[in-house]
C-alpha cells in the first residue's frame, strides 16, 4: 500500500528541520538488512515524521533511476512527491518539449498565460513557467497558474516550485469548473487502474468529456496516457505521440487552435528532438523484398501511424503494406537497426539450425503480425552457445505467411 502523506508531514519536510532529516536519510540505505536500524536513526532525528522522510528519499532515488541524476530542467533531487504523482509525472525533457510549444503559441496568440488545472506536485507547471519566462514573459508577472483538488499535492507543488526558483499562483479548485478567464487551460488527468493496453477517454479522472465541457469554447491542451485510443477519442485538433529514449511517454491532444497537423510523432533523445513527423509529410513508398537492413521505427512513429512517412524520409521500403518493419540498403541515423544475414519462411527447425550453426548463446526475438510468443519460443530454442555471440530473430507476417529474418543488431549511428 502506498505511503499517504499528510499536510503536517509536508510542512515538516519543507522546513529547515525536515531538510536536515532528509540530509541524514540520504546517507542511509533504507532497505534490506539495515532498514530497521536506519529507521531507528531517523526516528531520533525526525521523530514521528521518520516514515515521511524515508519515503521522500525513496521517491527521489526512484526519480533519479527513471530519468538520470543529470537530467536538466527539473531539480527533482530536492522535490517532494507522492508515489502516484511520481509515476504519472513526465520525464523533464518531455515536459520541456510540450511547454516550449505552448509558450510559442501563447506568444503568437497574445493570451497572457496558462492555467494547469490538474497541477498535482507541479512538474508540468514548472516546465510551463520556465518555458514562458524563457520566451520573454516578465519575471514579476507569473505567467502560469496551477490548481488541484488535493491539498497535499498543492502543498508539495508550492515547495517544489519554490525550490525551482519560480513564483506561481496556486489554487485549490476542481478541474471540471472554470476558475480563470483568458488563459489557455492545460490538464493531465489521472489514470484509472484498468486492464488492457488501450485506454478510452472515460478512463481518465476527470474524463476528457468533463474537462472539455467545463469551457466548451476553449478546450484544454490534454496530456493523455500513451495507450489512449485516440481514433475513438475523435477530439478535434492534433494528436502528438511523444517518445523519449526509445519509449512512448505520452499522447498530447492539441485543440484545434494549436493544431498544425492531424497526427504528429516526436522522438526525443536526451534533451532535444531527434525526429519529428506529421501526416502531412510525403508517404509514397514501395513494397520490396528485404534489403541489407531491417528497420524497426521508434514506437512513437508506429503509434502515430506515420511509418510510411518515416520510410519516405529515409528512403526505405515496406516489407508488407500492413507491417511496421522497413528495409533498405543504408541504415537511417540514430536508430538501432538489424543487418539481415538469413531469411526464410518461419519454422522452429530453421531457427534452431541458424542458432546452432552460429553458436549463439543469446537470442533476441521480435515479432509482428504472428501468433508467436517470443518468451515461449526462446525457451524451446534454448540457445547453448557462447553468450557473447548474439543474434536477433525477427518474425513478421508477409502477406499470409510468417517470414523469419536472422539478424545482427547494429547500434545507432550518429545523427
Amino acid at each position: 500500500m502506498a505511503f499517504r502523506f499528510t499536510l503536517d508531514e509536508v510542512g515538516y519536510l519543507s522546513s529547515p528541520s525536515g531538510d536536515d532529516a532528509l540530509g541524514v536519510a540520504a546517507d542511509l540505505a533504507l532497505g534490506g538488512a539495515s532498514l530497521i536500524a536506519d529507521l531507528t536513526v531517523l526516528r531520533r532525528t525526525a521523530g514521528e515524521h521518520a516514515g515521511a522522510v524515508a519515503e521522500t528519499v525513496r521517491l527521489r532515488r526512484l526519480a533519479a533511476q527513471r530519468w538520470g541524476g543529470g537530467v536538466s530542467g527539473w531539480p527533482f533531487t530536492d522535490w517532494l512527491f507522492t508515489d502516484t504523482a511520481l509515476q504519472q509525472a513526465p520525464p523533464p525533457p518531455v515536459a520541456a518539449h510540450r511547454a516550449r510549444r505552448i509558450a510559442a503559441w501563447l506568444a503568437e496568440s497574445g493570451l497572457p498565460g496558462v492555467h494547469d488545472v490538474t497541477c498535482s506536485i507541479g512538474a508540468d507547471l514548472a516546465a510551463l513557467t520556465g518555458a514562458m519566462l524563457t520566451a520573454g514573459e516578465p519575471a514579476d508577472r507569473p505567467p502560469a497558474i496551477g490548481s488541484d483538488l488535493d491539498p497535499v499535492r498543492l502543498s508539495m507543488a508550492r515547495h517544489n516550485l519554490r525550490r525551482a526558483g519560480l513564483t506561481v499562483r496556486l489554487l485549490r479548485a476542481d478541474a471540471r469548473t472554470v476558475t480563470t478567464r483568458g488563459l489557455l487551460r492545460y490538464a493531465d488527468p489521472a489514470r484509472r487502474d484498468i486492464t488492457g493496453r488501450r485506454i478510452s477517454s472515460a478512463d481518465t479522472i476527470p474524463p476528457v468529456a468533463a474537462l472539455d465541457a467545463a469551457d466548451p469554447a476553449h478546450p484544454p491542451v490534454l496530456r493523455l496516457p500513451p495507450g489512449i485510443d485516440y481514433p475513438v477519442l475523435a477530439r478535434p485538433g492534433e494528436i502528438e505521440i511523444v517518445s523519449w529514449n526509445g519509449a512512448v511517454r505520452e499522447a498530447v491532444s492539441w485543440p484545434a487552435p494549436l493544431a498544425t497537423a492531424r497526427r504528429r510523432a516526436t522522438v526525443l533523445a536526451g534533451d532535444g528532438i531527434a525526429e519529428q513527423l506529421t501526416d502531412a509529410d510525403p508517404d509514397d513508398v514501395p513494397v520490396t523484398a528485404p534489403g541489407a537492413y531491417l528497420v524497426d521505427p521508434d514506437p512513437a512513429i508506429v503509434r502515430a501511424h506515420l511509418v510510411r512517412q518515416y520510410a519516405s524520409r529515409h528512403r526505405l521500403s515496406l516489407l508488407d503494406p500492413h507491417l511496421a518493419y522497413l528495409t533498405g540498403p543504408v541504415p537511417p541515423p540514430g536508430v538501432r537497426v538489424f543487418e539481415i544475414t538469413d531469411a526464410a519462411p518461419y519454422s522452429e527447425r530453421t531457427v534452431l539450425d541458424w542458432a546452432r550453426r552460429d553458436g549463439v548463446g543469446t537470442v533476441e526475438i521480435k515479432q509482428r503480425g504472428t501468433p508467436v510468443i517470443p518468451d515461449e519460443l526462446r525457451r524451446r530454442i534454448r540457445p547453448t552457445g557462447d553468450t557473447r555471440i548474439a543474434r536477433t530473430l525477427v518474425i513478421a507476417r508477409i502477406g499470409r505467411d510468417a517470414q523469419a529474418y536472422w539478424c545482427r543488431a547494429v547500434p545507432p549511428a550518429g545523427r
